[in-house]
């Protein structure tokens, strides 16, 4: 097994274009996924696991039925499975996602922004 460092600036620096999510590390079977984000995304939730929120750079706002959330750089939150949720941010944020390898990042609704075509860098 090869261990190595992983820098979010250079992971990020990889990335051409957005909303095209990449697989950085793996962790048993838990992916860490960054994106490069700028879009309202659409009200979904993810029945069977919870999912990690890390915002590396920029704003994110994640509304919840019931309030809704802000992030800024440095600040974390973890949805609880089940939860319907809805990411956006209006300009350019950095997001690290940790959940498991099989999580679909529509969760229980498929649409035009769901992402099948995760690949490592």
């Amino acid at each position: 097994m090869d261990i190595n460092v992983v820098n979010f600036a250079e992971k990020f620096s990889k990335l051409e274009e957005l909303h095209s999510y990449k697989i950085i590390a793996q962790m048993n079977d838990y992916y860490f996924k960054i994106v490069r984000a700028k879009r309202e995304f659409i009200w979904h939730s993810h029945p069977e696991t919870d999912e990690v929120f890390v915002v590396i750079e920029g704003e994110l706002k994640i509304d919840l039925r019931d309030k809704t959330l802000h992030l800024k750089q440095g600040d974390m939150v973890v949805i609880p499975r089940g939860v319907e949720h809805k990411p956006s941010c209006s300009e350019e944020c950095h997001l690290l996602l940790i959940e498991p390898a099989e999580t679909v990042n529509t969760g229980d609704k498929e649409s035009d922004l769901t992402d099948m075509d995760l690949e490592w860098i």
